[in-house]
């Protein structure tokens, strides 16, 4: 299994998962070819220490991990589980623009009973992510549970 499955099962809630499109960083071969990454669709998705991926989300988009997170929580959308695609919130409101994950900011709290809903049913995934139209958004679902 590899880390990102591992990640996706729920089984690296320490970890991030950052998904950056090709179409967003300008050498993704080279992010490619770290030990915590792993090609997924038109990108890479690195798989790393909480803290550390704080850090390298920073690096390679500009942005704040918690500020882009609290921004795209403020906009529901969908967000497929291997975090490279999804359907964008304002799709509709601008069909002949393309709406392509440009990159995708993810982790996963334990799961806790009381708290309840989806987190008294396993552990939960929490992803952001970056459109191509430039809109922010989020979505969250109990590890294990998406394809």
């Amino acid at each position: 299994m590899s880390d990102f499955d591992a990640y996706l099962a729920g089984d690296r809630t320490d970890h991030v998962a950052l998904y950056l499109a090709d179409s967003y960083v300008s050498d993704v071969d080279t992010l490619a070819d770290r030990a915590d990454a792993e090609r997924a669709g038109d990108g890479v998705v690195l798989v790393v220490d909480g803290e550390a991926g704080r850090s390298v989300f920073e690096k390679l988009t500009g942005m704040q991990a918690m500020e882009f997170g609290s921004t795209a929580m403020q906009t529901p959308g969908d967000v497929d589980a291997d975090l490279v695609g999804g359907d964008c919130p304002n799709a509709a409101d601008s069909p002949g623009e393309d709406h392509d994950v440009q990159f995708a900011f993810s982790f996963a709290e334990e799961q806790n009973e009381e708290v309840g809903g989806l987190y008294a049913e396993g552990d939960v995934v929490h992803a952001y992510v970056y459109c191509s139209c430039g809109t922010a958004y989020s979505d969250k679902w109990v590890a294990g549970e998406r394809q």
